[in-house]
């Protein structure tokens, strides 16, 4: 057992079954060719401009997004600070601290519990969204996670919270509200205003929509952070598994325009200087920037290197001390908070918010030292930016219980905005005490980690940071107290510390590197971050996953990772396979398709074929099997057939050597009535099948010749394209050629998206059940496949590369053996065949 975790215990939750994947893959079928017949390039450039314009409203609306969170955080903080503040001066002297503690807890309370309300009306809300956001990249489509009841739930809830004093932050639910703007600003149309039609026909499949969703995320961070470059790379790194240029840079787009509409309108309300843009991101860093009168201090040094990666290593095993504790802390919630009432939830968060509220009321009444007000302040004024910053956190100091020229130190951590303490830790000249600093951090360690997963929308970036600045300050105490080390910037070393367990907290490596360079404005940072974040990460890798990772395992989602373990080149796509398939026909009577959709969950059939050696005869007796056999014979591609092809249209060349090779082909081809090559070897290799007809549903009483007979593969129609055609009564009666059945273009097809209708919902009594229904239109019929023999890996890297929901197992003969699908490919499954394959050895 390593930090309280066991083997038995990863294996406890299975990724569930129950979630659909999204199709990053188009489907070209007659629909969609209809399409890409009218598209000319001016179409095609005025769809390429509707991106980009869309793009960029989405970064503005979730820039507008975080400046109404901020607005509000700000304005409810101030309140609440200023009357528990002028109370608490007052009830010094009075002895009346137990009412400024009621009136604290009456403002924490209540905000708290409206935060919770919010949760309990769209429960996606809780927590910091990114997990959620994280799967919905990677290609996994959870329930509710991008609707507009979830981003005004979300917005509302965490201002609540963070007003409510909990140790959470706003910047993480930021990158869930700024995926949901993306996702559905590009509908215009949402399921909570449903009476609100727009007739806009496009970006209506999964394809556009994650792309969009990729671009809001990287837009919420870029917001929370001031850092596009940083909030580009998350959507990379965190996510998205497709990815090219052209995303690249409307991602890139969409992340500046968030932070600059953010900042020109903060810039404007808090400092009345309207295009100015001082404040980049809801959470500043500052400016890092020696005193001039220390001639010693040097932000860092080379030697300081070595301090850093001790700091790493300990920021790691923290950060996986963290990860452990609220694992185990989630696991009790799903197994005895969860399955009881709502309720219950609520009690819980007003339970946190209340021990929370008193912890930090105690810890800065009785365990703060009083400390020397900073002399000088924090060298020079160079610029506006730096002389705000410096003001800003000198005037946030608290006095508390202290005499004149001194203040407290433990009340100026917790009596302050977040952001304001953290600015306290990065540029406060005076010290902090080392008892104080190990009492913040201790506390702030468990009450944050007790805190991630309740019943309100919370973020863990901000917590993280001011745990992590409080360790790293503690380091640059004990160094330039016990050690002697002059030189230090203490600013410097917390800047370490936050990155260290942030970084061993959410595992996070490129990004994370980026954001703090951006939000610090400080290139010289790079390399020290850089390292400390990557030997946090290899140390908390040590003994458990990232907080993101463990919550999506602990849903039970199924979420590929970026690539699958050596050994699991041992396996062949027909190891992992499902055989058992469920397919439908060509040409499928109403009574059949409605049968198979009731009684299966699957989300996609294979079209296909039977192989008999007597189809003349069926053809004789049944119109329905005719049709599909006709089928089968004219999607049937042989080289004589594309050579006969290709030699009638070269009949029109006046060359007479083209000419004579024409007419000699011609003179030796095989008579017309003789069956082809592929025909005959279909019928010699198999014999004769029981006398089934297309009409026929699947049966339990098939024998296993019956159920697993070789069938030729056509292409796959997913349940939405099937219950679609159903809904819109497109069919055919028996009497009646196809040709003759109603034709649906590519916007009807693609109406209801993205909720199609359930087949249980249907009206289906005007429906004939004995009429027919031609899918071959309306089908995919050139998906990516793989061959049985196909590697586990190159199957792994082609379905999460190309970001694909179904990929069908076909044979050297084109017949379907089976299908994968996400969970073909977890981990954990894999890891059960690999032990099936080591036991057949």
């Amino acid at each position: 057992t390593i930090l309280g975790e066991t083997h038995e215990e990863e294996d406890e939750i299975l990724p569930r079954k129950d979630y659909e994947s999204l199709d990053y893959d188009r489907c070209i079928n007659d629909p969609y060719l209809e399409i890409l017949e009218s598209m000319d390039n001016k179409k095609a450039q005025r769809y390429e401009a509707l991106k980009w314009v869309l793009v960029f409203a989405i970064g503005v609306c979730t820039g507008l997004v975080g400046l109404f969170v901020d607005f509000f955080v700000r304005l409810f903080t101030q309140l609440k600070f200023q009357v528990v503040q002028s109370s608490v001066e007052e009830c010094t002297e009075k002895g009346c601290l137990a009412l400024s503690l009621l009136e604290l807890l009456g403002f924490n309370l209540t905000f708290v519990f409206l935060a919770s309300l919010l949760v309990l009306i769209q429960p996606v809300a809780a927590g910091s969204g990114i997990p959620e956001i994280k799967c919905y990249l990677n290609g996994v489509k959870v329930p509710g996670v991008v609707r507009l009841r979830t981003v005004v739930c979300k917005a509302t809830g965490v201002l609540f919270s963070v007003a409510g004093g909990l140790f959470v932050g706003k910047e993480g639910p930021m990158i869930h509200s700024g995926a949901v703007v993306g996702a559905g600003l590009p509908q215009f149309q949402s399921f909570s205003l449903r009476k609100i039609q727009f007739n806009f026909p496009y970006f209506c499949s999964d394809r556009d929509k994650r792309d969009f969703v990729s671009a809001g995320a990287a837009a919420g961070v870029a917001a929370a952070f001031g850092a596009p470059i940083g909030g580009t790379l998350f959507s990379l790194e965190e996510g998205s598994s497709f990815w090219n240029q052209g995303l690249t840079w409307k991602v890139l787009f969409c992340s500046m325009a968030a932070t600059f509409t953010l900042n020109f309108f903060r810039s404007g309300i808090q400092f009345g200087s309207w295009g100015s843009f001082q404040l980049p991101g809801l959470l500043n860093f500052g400016e890092f920037k020696c005193s001039e009168s220390d001639k010693k201090c040097h932000l860092w040094t080379a030697v300081d290197l070595g301090f850093f990666i001790l700091m790493g290593i300990v920021g790691g095993l923290l950060g996986a001390t963290f990860n452990c504790l609220n694992k185990r802390l989630a696991k009790y919630r799903m197994r005895n908070v969860h399955p009881k009432p709502k309720l219950v939830r609520v009690l819980e968060s007003l339970l946190v918010s209340l021990t929370t509220t008193v912890m930090v009321f105690v810890a800065s009444m009785v365990l703060g030292e009083c400390r020397q007000m900073p002399s000088s302040r924090h060298g020079g004024n160079d610029t506006l930016s730096l002389q705000d910053i410096s003001e800003d956190v000198n005037s946030s100091i608290k006095t508390f219980f202290c005499p004149n020229e001194t203040y407290n130190d433990m009340a100026t951590l917790f009596f302050n905005p977040q952001e304001s303490a953290i600015l306290q830790l990065f540029h406060q000249d005076g010290t902090f005490s080392p008892v104080t600093l190990s009492l913040f951090f201790l506390l702030y360690f468990l009450l944050s980690c007790w805190t991630y997963g309740i019943s309100v929308p919370s973020g863990l970036f901000v917590p993280s940071l001011l745990c992590g600045a409080a360790f790293g300050r503690l380091v640059a105490n004990l160094l330039k107290s016990y050690i002697g080390l002059d030189h230090i910037y203490s600013g410097t070393f917390a800047l370490i510390g936050a990155a260290a367990f942030l970084g061993g907290v959410v595992r996070m490596t490129i990004s994370l590197t980026v954001i703090l360079i951006e939000s610090t404005n400080e290139i010289t940072y790079g390399l020290p971050i850089m390292i400390t974040l990557m030997v946090a990460k290899w140390t908390g890798d040590f003994f458990n996953k990232g907080i993101y990772d463990i919550h999506v395992n602990l849903r039970g989602v199924p979420l590929l990772e970026w690539e699958t373990g050596v050994e699991m080149d041992k396996l062949q796509a027909s190891d992992i396979m499902e055989p058992n398939l469920t397919y439908v026909y060509p040409h499928t009577r109403i009574q059949s398709l409605v049968s198979i959709l009731r009684t299966t969950v699957h989300h996609a059939f294979p079209v296909v074929t039977e192989n008999r050696g007597n189809e003349r005869e069926f053809m004789k007796g049944n119109q329905l099997i005719s049709n599909n056999i006709k089928f089968k014979k004219s999607s049937i591609l042989t080289r004589a057939g594309e050579q006969r092809k290709r030699s009638q249209s070269m009949k029109s060349y006046p060359s007479s050597e083209l000419r004579n090779m024409c007419d000699e082909h011609i003179a030796t081809e095989e008579p017309p009535e003789k069956e082809d090559l592929l025909q005959q070897m279909l019928e010699r290799r198999y014999t004769p099948y029981p006398n089934l007809y297309p009409d026929q549903s699947p049966s339990e009483e098939w024998t296993m010749e019956e159920r697993f007979r070789p069938l030729t593969f056509h292409g796959l129609i997913l349940r939405s394209q099937l219950v679609t055609l159903l809904d819109r009564g497109v069919c055919y009666s028996e009497s009646q050629s196809s040709a003759s059945q109603p034709r649906l273009s590519h916007a009807e097809m693609s109406e209801d998206y993205p909720r199609y209708p359930d087949i249980h919902d249907l009206d289906l009594t005007l429906l004939n059940p004995r009429m027919i229904v031609d899918v071959t239109p309306y089908m995919n019929p050139s998906p990516f496949t793989v061959s049985p023999n196909t590697h586990v890996s190159q199957v792994f890297n082609l379905f999460r590369t190309m970001g694909l929901r179904h990929l069908p197992v076909v044979n050297a003969v084109g017949e379907v053996v089976g299908i994968i699908t996400r969970h073909n490919l977890t981990h954990e499954f894999l890891q059960a065949r690999l032990r099936q394959h080591y036991q057949t050895i």
